[in-house]
């Protein structure tokens, strides 16, 4: 699956779900919801936070 063919993600989602379906590491707590993590972040998206994730 291409990375810009991501299913909308509900903003309660655990990024525990998202790291281990993704394969990425956003280096924070698993419990943090997407929600707030996007917001704390100032990202947009979880397209937009996978890409930042890859960049590290």
């Amino acid at each position: 699956m291409a990375k810009d063919q991501f299913r909308r993600k509900r903003e309660d989602t655990k990024i525990g779900s998202i790291e281990k379906q993704y394969g990425v590491d956003f280096g924070v707590r698993s419990d943090k919801k997407l929600g707030q993590y996007l917001k704390e972040k100032g990202l947009p998206s979880l397209s937009k936070a996978l890409k930042e994730a890859d960049k590290r």
